[in-house]
């Protein structure tokens, strides 16, 4: 088929969270590239409010400032996802976009695509198909509400593709086409940095700590249901500080994380096994995995990533949208039981930990997949060919 005149086409594709911004740089470079460029507005809802580390994530990612950014801050889940819709309403009337692309699981995410459906105007979901079954995490509310009311969805794993099939979703619409953030890291491996030791969060002494031949983890740690419940949190801080003593730590404590920390008068940070450290930047964050002897998390980006990069990886939640990195990766999903977590964490300081290997199409490529699918797809829609939507 000839492609049809897309010159005036724009897909205007929205990011709101540290997260989305490593998913968006290659999508957007994709995007943008020869042959058959695409006319592309970056929307910034400012859902992660902090400045400096938004433009950090920019700098470092190489991405053109946003064109648009609705300063929305935080808030409540309600407030926040109503705030996201309220100030991007207009914005698509003066855009007057052939498709809204928008990537992952946070409010941004559905808020923007749901305003979007609602105007009639094509949502395409980079990251669908992705399940928990935990509906007690707002990101698997909404992943599957996205999910339902997009009209192209782009998958990491195979596993997603079944997950949507069995949600009623018609298998025409789904394409496999790998991990974007995948992109970045293969793209950004080379840049990473070393980590800046002189913004401490406490009185370690980081040179003598690491330099003891054992190598170090790392720890990250956010989830409100690790982070808000006082008895959780406690168990978890105190059985990282036992692992810190067979292998120090590093960890880049996010600010709720902090807070709840102080508030629980909790004396982790000044443990003397641990290098508390502000959250850090993507090239600093992934030099520190990539060396790393193994990662101790509850994020669900630094499962793939961990993986990509073969380093072990032990995910402090009950469950994971991410099997792959599981069955297939360097992921173990141990949950917050301390005896579990030090098993684990014990094994892998004896064997080395899973030797994994990196899932199917995370090759450094999924951003020009999806812009293939993107042109074919929007040259039918222009000539008349498109199914009706939904």
């Amino acid at each position: 088929m000839m492609m049809a005149d897309l010159s005036t086409v724009t897909v205007l594709c929205v990011v709101g969270a540290r997260p989305n911004f490593i998913k968006i740089a290659p999508v957007i470079e994709a995007l943008r590239a020869e042959p058959d460029p695409l006319r592309t507005v970056l929307v910034h809802t400012g859902q992660h409010y902090d400045e400096e580390m938004a433009d950090s994530f920019f700098r470092q990612l190489r991405i053109a400032e946003p064109e648009i950014d609705l300063g929305v801050g935080s808030g409540t889940h309600a407030a926040q996802t109503a705030e996201i819709m309220f100030r991007f309403e207009p914005v698509l009337e003066k855009v007057n976009p052939a498709a809204v692309l928008v990537v992952g699981d946070v409010n941004s995410t559905i808020a923007c695509a749901l305003v979007a459906a609602k105007k009639s105007i094509r949502v395409i979901h980079v990251e669908a198909g992705l399940r928990s079954y935990d509906r007690s995490m707002p990101e698997e509310v909404n992943r599957v509400l996205t999910d339902q009311i997009s009209d192209l969805l782009f998958t990491t794993e195979k596993s997603a593709e079944q997950n949507l099939c069995r949600e009623g979703i018609d298998k025409e619409r789904i394409f496999f086409v790998g991990n974007v953030m995948i992109d970045t890291l293969r793209k950004h491996l080379e840049n990473a940095l070393p980590v800046d030791t002189t913004l401490l969060r406490n009185d370690v002494d980081p040179a003598k700590l690491l330099e003891n031949g054992k190598g170090y983890g790392v720890v990250t740690l956010h989830r409100p249901s690790n982070v808000d419940n006082p008895r959780v949190l406690g168990r978890l801080l105190d059985v990282l500080a036992q692992v810190s003593h067979q292998l120090p730590l590093v960890f880049p404590v996010h600010p709720r994380t902090e807070a709840r920390i102080r508030d629980g008068r909790f004396d982790f940070m000044k443990s003397q096994t641990v290098v508390c450290l502000p959250p850090l930047g993507y090239l600093e964050m992934l030099g520190l995995m990539a060396n790393a002897r193994l990662v101790l998390t509850d994020s669900g980006g630094i499962q793939e990533e961990t993986t990509a990069l073969g380093v072990p990886c032990v995910t402090m939640r009950e469950n994971t949208e991410r099997p792959v990195t599981e069955t297939e990766g360097t992921n173990t999903v141990v949950g917050s039981d301390a005896r579990r977590i030090r098993s684990v964490t014990e094994d892998i300081l004896a064997t080395g930990g899973k030797a994994g290997r990196v899932p199917e199409l995370w090759d450094g490529k999924a951003a020009t997949r999806i812009k293939e699918v993107v042109v074919r797809w929007l040259s039918e829609e222009r000539a008349g060919l498109g199914a009706h939507r939904r």
